[in-house]
C-alpha cells in the first residue's frame, strides 16, 4: 500500500462525488490532457473514461510512478520529474487541458511560474482545473480593498479568467489535511495588458506588497526615483495602502515603470 509522503505535500483525493464533479467541468473527449501529481490515480481513472486523445502526467514520486504504470500501462505517458523544473511550453505540440491537485507547499510558485512563462505566440493550455489550499484560492479570487488582495491576485487576474468551482472538505482526502481546499477553473485571457517583460509586473507588485499595511509612498518613490509629480499626473494618492489599488492601477504603474527604463 502506498503511503502519502508529507515531504512532497501529498494528500490523495478519494471522494468520488468530488472526482466526478472535476471531470465534468469541461468537455475532454478527444482532448489532450495533462495531470499534475496524479497520486494513486483516482482522478486519472475517471479522466480516461472520458476518452481523451492524449494523456500526459507529471509525477515526481517514483513509487507512485511505478504504481501508475501498473494500473494504466500505455494509456498514459508519465513524466517522472519535478514540475518546477519543466518548461511547460514544450510539453506538447497540442493545447492541453490541465488538472492538478497541487502540493500546497509549492502551489503558488507553480501558478506564478506558469503565468510569467506564458508564450506570447502560443498558449500551451486551454483550461487549468486546479486545487489549492482554500486560503490561497481566496487570495487568487479576491478583489481590491480586501485583506486577501495581493500580488497573487494581480498576477493571476492579469492573464487568466478565473472561476471558483467549490470548496472541498478535508474528509475528501487521505490523509486528511488540516485545512479546506478549493477548486478553481482558469482560462487564458485573449485581451490583456501587454508589457515589455512580465517580470516587471511581478517586481512592481513585490515591492508594493512587501509592507502591505503601510502607505504606498515609500515603495512608489523607490521605484520611480522620488518622482512625486508622476503620482500627481496619475491622480495617485500616496497615502493609500497597496490593497487599495485596483488591477488597472498596477498595470498602469508597470507601463510607466517600463517606459522610464526603456
Amino acid at each position: 500500500m502506498i503511503k502519502a509522503k508529507k515531504s512532497l505535500g501529498q494528500n490523495f483525493l478519494v471522494d468520488q462525488n468530488i472526482i466526478d464533479k472535476i471531470v465534468n467541468i469541461v468537455e475532454i473527449k478527444n482532448k489532450n490532457i495533462l495531470e499534475i501529481g496524479p497520486g494513486t490515480g483516482n482522478l486519472t481513472k475517471e479522466i480516461l473514461k472520458k476518452r481523451p486523445s492524449k494523456f500526459l502526467t507529471i509525477e515526481k514520486d517514483y513509487d507512485l510512478v511505478k504504481l501508475l504504470r501498473e494500473k494504466f500501462e500505455s494509456n498514459i505517458k508519465i513524466i517522472n520529474k519535478d514540475i518546477l523544473k519543466i518548461d511547460e511550453n514544450y510539453l506538447s505540440d497540442e493545447t492541453l487541458t490541465v488538472y492538478g491537485n497541487l502540493p500546497y507547499n509549492i502551489s503558488t510558485e507553480i501558478l506564478i511560474k506558469w503565468i510569467l512563462n506564458i508564450n506570447k505566440k502560443k498558449i500551451w493550455f486551454n483550461y487549468l482545473i486546479l486545487m489549492f489550499q482554500k486560503e490561497v484560492a481566496d487570495r487568487i479570487v479576491s478583489d481590491y480593498n480586501t485583506k486577501n488582495y495581493g500580488r497573487l491576485t494581480i498576477l493571476a487576474n492579469w492573464r487568466l479568467k478565473i472561476k471558483k468551482i467549490c470548496d472541498i472538505s478535508p474528509s475528501c482526502f487521505v490523509p486528511k489535511p488540516k485545512i479546506k481546499s478549493t477548486l478553481l477553473l482558469f482560462e487564458p485571457k485573449i485581451n490583456f495588458v501587454k508589457f515589455m517583460d512580465s517580470k516587471n509586473l511581478e517586481e512592481i507588485t513585490r515591492i508594493f506588497f512587501m509592507h502591505r499595511r503601510k502607505m504606498i509612498k515609500k515603495p512608489f518613490l523607490k521605484l520611480f526615483n522620488g518622482n512625486q509629480n508622476l503620482a500627481l499626473n496619475m491622480g495617485l494618492d500616496l497615502k493609500l495602502r497597496p490593497q487599495n489599488l485596483d488591477f488597472d492601477t498596477y498595470f498602469n504603474l508597470t507601463k510607466k515603470y517600463e517606459f522610464l527604463r526603456s
